[in-house]
């Protein structure tokens, strides 16, 4: 048993500690999902905070057999999608500090110079405007494949799917993205140079 099994188990008895110990690992893989997911700080603070009230009022039904991040980070997912399905928000961020190294990474053959960082800005404002055309659960479903190499089995168990209807929701978002870097970069003064070709 692991120190974080160990933090688990204390925290379902009532160790108030234990949980914080488990918030203190977690926040920032939290917040950063929420961010990706809702685009703005202040939104994101709240949806992390709602994502742990929830994780601790109801730890005690926390398998720990299951992988805890796969649980943690389902259940800041569906928040993020109710708040999306609520209203609509603004804006969808993908560069998000975080020390996992889940920065997206636009591949750049020649060495960082002013014009590559801005051809670099204006990738990510691209994909920024492009993901916003998702659906909420494309989108976190995306976000969790992509960004939090989650496996399609657990994208399933996270968004109460099957696994067949992951494949196709992740299928269809990748289509309809590349469908429209497609036509962005077709353009006038879009022109995409080799290396910009995005990995979807």
């Amino acid at each position: 048993m692991n120190e974080e099994q160990v933090w688990i188990l204390q925290a379902q008895r009532g160790d108030d500690d234990a949980f914080t110990n488990l918030v203190e690992t977690y926040q920032k893989p939290v917040y950063n999902l929420c961010y990706r997911m809702l685009g703005e700080p202040e939104y994101a603070e709240d949806a992390a905070q709602e994502t742990f009230l929830r994780a601790y009022q109801h730890i005690g039904r926390y398998d720990i057999n299951r992988p805890f991040a796969t649980w943690l980070l389902s259940i800041a997912a569906h928040y993020c999608i109710d708040r999306l399905r609520r209203r609509r928000l603004p804006t969808f961020s993908m560069d998000a500090e975080t020390d996992e190294g889940y920065e997206i990474e636009i591949p750049d053959a020649a060495a960082p110079t002013p014009e590559a960082e801005a051809v670099r800005s204006e990738q990510r404002e691209q994909i920024h405007q492009l993901i916003q055309s998702l659906d909420s659960i494309d989108r976190a479903a995306i976000v969790l494949r992509y960004w939090y190499d989650f496996s399609e089995v657990e994208i399933a168990e996270s968004l109460s799917l099957t696994v067949p209807a992951v494949k196709s929701r992740l299928h269809r978002a990748r289509r309809a993205l590349a469908k429209k870097w497609e036509d962005s970069s077709a353009q006038p003064g879009m022109e995409r140079r080799p290396y910009e070709t995005p990995a979807f």
